[in-house]
């Protein structure tokens, strides 16, 4: 019975290993294994680098400081760079070595940028919530850093050129906090998102400075543009942009990449836009309820 059971396992083995993708399966034999999980390390190790008070898993004394971030830093950075030669290498790249280096050289440059912008957020939080009782909460506590905190990261890498390993690093943050922003969206200053859940950013939609969101809030494409093949159209602006200042309550989902949102606008609760509006709009639902 062991003998025929350790058979059928062996079969639906085999039976398994030829219905994967093959062109993927030989990219990752050639790369490495667990680049999913490896990411998250990375992503892990740079925030504790920026900071190391909020991240990491030990108490550091003030003069350890320094050492500690940059023990940090160098691990990062040698995982950043082994992984996205595995990145560039699946993407086709003819010398994924060199074009490695470059961007996470390109990256880590984009480190104090990224935490100024982060500071702006967390103010943004604190004036912006008056359940908030300190910036240290924020940090600690809100969903809010938690996403646009791995997010930042993952556009700097994206804006650095390096393929696969952004989406994957605001996934994980979509995983922790069911907040889904896209690597390439562009977002300013002063960025909020209120509680957050179910909150959907797409990758074309350009944010300005000074902007919050509450839960539910979607800014997403209209109907895919195909191709004469029936695929979609990849590169195409189909998301929209948002101005300075804008308030967009929960459940509100705007759509579209020729749509734009006037600075200083208030969108309520529930609407559904797929036009746009100009500065200073108040856009509220005005369906009635039958009694």
């Amino acid at each position: 019975m062991a003998e025929r059971k350790g058979t059928d396992q062996y079969r639906l083995a085999e039976e398994l290993l030829t219905l994967r993708c093959g062109e993927t399966d030989a990219s990752c034999l050639r790369s490495g294994f667990g680049i999913k999980l490896r990411m998250q390390r990375v992503t892990e190790l740079f925030r504790m680098a920026m900071y190391p008070h909020i991240f990491s898993t030990e108490p550091i004394p003030a003069e350890a400081l320094p050492g500690f971030v940059a023990e940090k830093l160098q691990q990062g950075t040698e995982l950043l760079r082994d992984l996205s030669e595995t990145a560039y290498r699946v993407n086709g790249d003819p010398c994924p070595e060199t074009a490695a280096a470059t961007a996470v050289e390109t990256f880590l440059a984009s480190l104090p940028e990224v935490m100024r912008l982060l500071q702006t957020d967390i103010d943004a939080a604190y004036l912006g919530d008056p359940a908030a009782k300190g910036r240290l909460e924020i940090m600690l506590a809100y969903p809010a850093f938690e996403a646009i905190s791995i997010f930042r990261l993952a556009h700097a890498l994206l804006q650095a050129g390096v393929p696969l390993l952004p989406r994957i690093m605001t996934e994980y943050a979509h995983q922790r906090t069911g907040i889904d922003i896209h690597p390439g969206a562009r977002i300013g200053e002063r960025f909020f998102i209120d509680h957050g859940t179910g909150v959907v950013i797409g990758e074309t939609c350009v944010i300005g400075n000074g902007v919050k969101l509450y839960q539910g809030v979607t800014l997403g494409a209209k109907s895919f543009q195909l191709d004469d093949e029936g695929n979609p159209v990849k590169g195409i602006k189909r998301h929209p942009d948002i101005g300075d200042r804008v308030v967009i309550y929960a459940g509100a989902t705007i759509l579209g990449g020729d749509t734009h949102i006037g600075e200083d606008s208030v969108i309520g609760g529930n609407v559904w836009l797929t036009h746009s509006v100009p500065p200073g709009s108040k856009v509220y639902n005005t369906l009635s309820t039958r009694m």
